[in-house]
């Protein structure tokens, strides 16, 4: 490493003077920055957004879920209710207090166990 090192430093060493407007970016390079920092901004405010839309449209998503599988749990329900009702589409005599008989067993319907 010091090989290639030795005549760096001659190089630098024959060098009177150091200019240093040789070494500074000058207006390019702020130009060149001032564009950069836009573009991360403008890339930092689309990034936002578009995290936003995705967390939105998950919960959204999530929230169809849930209403889907309340539905569905609704509709499983009504589905027991009619067979023990007989067709009852309101599963009217389904509940607890319609169907309990004094001992505490619910639904006293033929083919249907006690709990």
């Amino acid at each position: 490493m010091h090989q290639f090192a030795a005549p760096l430093i001659v190089l630098a060493a024959g060098q009177d003077e150091f200019d240093p407007n040789d070494v500074t970016p000058g207006v390019a390079g702020f130009v060149l920055t001032i564009l950069v920092m836009v573009a991360v901004v403008f890339i930092g405010i689309d990034m936002v957004r578009r995290v936003r839309r995705v967390n939105y449209r998950a919960e959204v998503r999530a929230q169809i879920e849930a209403e889907q599988q309340a539905a569905a749990a609704a509709e499983a329900g009504d589905v027991d209710g009619e067979a023990v009702d007989g067709g009852s589409a309101r599963g009217g005599a389904s509940g607890p207090a319609s169907g309990s008989d004094a001992s505490g067993t619910e639904g006293s319907g033929p083919g249907e166990p006690t709990r």
